[in-house]
């Protein structure tokens, strides 16, 4: 099937070629990009006219927790930081259970795709008897919607009794853990073009598992070859809890585990020096720039524009519901606009530097030379949006507009070749029945920490 995504209102490639008369995808491939008349090479079997849309790569989406989408807004929770955010929140998602999973998950990549994210990584990192296959859940579900995921494989394994942050009850032991790593990505990771479902190990973060946890899923995950991920740089408490714990600063630390790599990425990256910054660039290994988190947990501004200079992939990710507390990726993308703005200046970040980290640096960060822009021989994954809202009339560069004026909904989004929403839905998806069973999910979520905690 060869189809011709006609007359775009604008297209936005990612690169410095234009597509101004369209693109051809056949399968799952961008074959052609047209420029001013012309036509395509081969005949082809439809067209889609876009003539009043704005065409963007699929957004990548570095950085999710999909559960926490049941605990947004948590009254317990609400004006802290950090740490003291993440003790009022580790009591309920000990509750998770399977169903929990399957409807977190499918509530977070329905609006992940509604706001034009074609490929998103999930951080999943809390596991209990009621949830030890949670990845094979969120798996069903991404094949079920046709998204393109990374599936981290998360752990924690220093509990509080030992020193960590987390209750002892949402920590295993490292034996499980690794066993379960092999056998998600033995199970699951395609690590072919195009693929659909990729796994990666993820220890949560310096406060959260040993270090003899990190060492041994960096092997398994060079022995496979996927991908490493972790939380790093996030609050000045962090920073302290490490100098505490190991005598050193949080990179210094990853560093001396064999993680500064250009197979790891890291969430958040905030609070790095000059020379940690020149580190990373060395090593290229990826940050996961969360802009709406870290406003919402004050936990400060990530050094972009330094990061990059360095050589340092730089994407953005949405992070947990429970501290965006949406999953929106394209709010995302101007919500770095700018904060990035404030950091740099409006003479030094654009609209399209915004829309890079949200699609090429995304692409760059998770290893995927196959998305993230629009060229011959890329994955077909195309955003179109259209500009009929009240809060686009009288822009001038429809491009720009996106971002500065605050798109937030596609009207059609390509994945791999294959509409996935049309006209604002998603086909196959009864968005109103989502939301309700997602609704009492999250209020049977709360009861049962409520009751637990008055038991105990």
């Amino acid at each position: 099937m060869r189809t011709w995504i006609k007359n775009p209102l604008a297209v936005w490639t990612g690169n410095d070629t234009s597509a101004n008369n369209g693109i051809v995808v056949e399968g799952g491939t961008i074959v052609e990009l047209l420029d001013g008349g012309a036509s395509p090479v081969y005949r082809v079997d439809a067209e889609f006219d876009a003539s009043d849309l704005v065409v963007l790569p699929g957004l990548v989406n570095c950085h999710h927790h999909f559960y926490q989408t049941l605990t947004r807004a948590f009254p317990l929770a609400l004006d802290k930081e950090l740490f003291p955010w993440l003790v009022a929140l580790y009591p309920v998602w000990a509750g998770l259970d399977d169903e929990c999973i399957a409807i977190s998950t499918e509530l977070a990549l329905a609006e992940l795709m509604l706001s034009g994210c074609s490929t998103s990584s999930d951080h999943h990192y809390v596991f209990t008897d009621r949830i030890a296959t949670a990845i094979d859940v969120q798996v069903a579900v991404a094949k079920r919607l046709g998204a393109r995921v990374v599936l981290t494989r998360g752990s924690m394994s220093l509990g509080k009794s030992n020193g960590g942050l987390p209750p002892d009850r949402v920590v295993q032991d490292a034996d499980i853990i690794l066993a379960e790593s092999e056998r998600l990505i033995s199970d699951y990771h395609d690590p072919e073009r195009n693929a659909f479902i990729q796994i990666a190990l993820a220890p949560c973060s310096p406060f959260s598992v040993t270090p003899e946890l990190m060492r041994d899923s960096a092997a398994i995950a060079r022995q496979h070859g996927v991908l490493l991920h972790t939380h790093l740089g996030e609050t000045e408490d962090e920073n302290e809890f490490c100098r505490s714990r190991f005598g050193k600063r949080p990179l210094e630390y990853l560093a001396e585990l064999g993680w500064l790599n250009d197979d790891v990425w890291l969430a958040h990256g905030i609070h790095f020096d000059d020379d940690e910054v020149a580190r990373l660039g060395a090593a290229a290994t990826g940050i996961a720039h969360c802009p709406s988190s870290n406003m919402v947990l004050a936990s400060g501004i990530c050094r972009v524009g330094d990061l990059e200079a360095e050589g340092a992939p730089v994407g953005l990710g949405v992070d947990g519901s429970a501290s965006n507390d949406c999953s929106n990726m394209m709010q995302e993308v101007r919500q770095a606009f700018l904060l990035q703005r404030i950091r740099a200046g409006a003479d030094s970040i654009s609209h399209n530097d915004a829309l890079r980290w949200g699609t090429q640096g995304g692409a760059r960060v998770l290893r995927r030379a196959d998305i993230g822009s629009l060229a011959p021989g890329q994955c077909a994954d195309l955003a179109l949006f259209d500009l009929e809202e009240l809060r686009f009339s009288g822009s001038g560069d429809p491009v720009a507009a996106l971002v500065l004026c605050g798109a937030h909904r596609v009207r059609h989004l390509m994945i791999g070749g294959e509409w996935r929403v049309t006209n604002g839905e998603i086909p196959g998806v009864d968005l109103g029945k989502l939301r309700s069973e997602h609704r009492r999910s999250a209020a049977r979520l709360a009861e049962t920490a409520a009751a637990a905690g008055a038991g105990g």
